[in-house]
């Protein structure tokens, strides 16, 4: 079965290592706008960032390696990645409060 490539998808991820206090959720910010994916990024406990995106197929693929890659100053230690069911609601992106 062939995925279509204008089919918009979603990626949830969640990064850990060394992703606060190295501008880890503003690369991410700036990569998606140029990407062109919707979503969002934030920081979630103490060393994990967690980001939610929606775009095509490539988009995506785009996406998540600039995540597992990060700013220069980050070292990612764990990346996970997992595909969802894309839900159309997302607008823009954008950095949310930390949890």
């Amino acid at each position: 079965m062939e995925t279509d490539p204008n089919e918009i998808q979603r990626v949830h991820m969640w990064v850990s290592g060394r992703v606060h206090g190295v501008a880890f959720r503003a690369h991410v910010e700036f990569y998606a706008l140029r990407i062109g994916v919707l979503g969002w990024v934030r920081n979630v406990g103490t060393n994990t960032v967690e980001t939610v995106a929606e775009g095509t197929p490539s988009q995506l693929e785009q996406f998540v390696e600039m995540v597992k890659k990060g700013p220069t100053a980050s070292k990612i230690e764990e990346a996970r990645v997992e595909y969802e069911p894309s839900t159309g609601q997302l607008t823009g992106f954008v950095v949310k409060r930390s949890v």
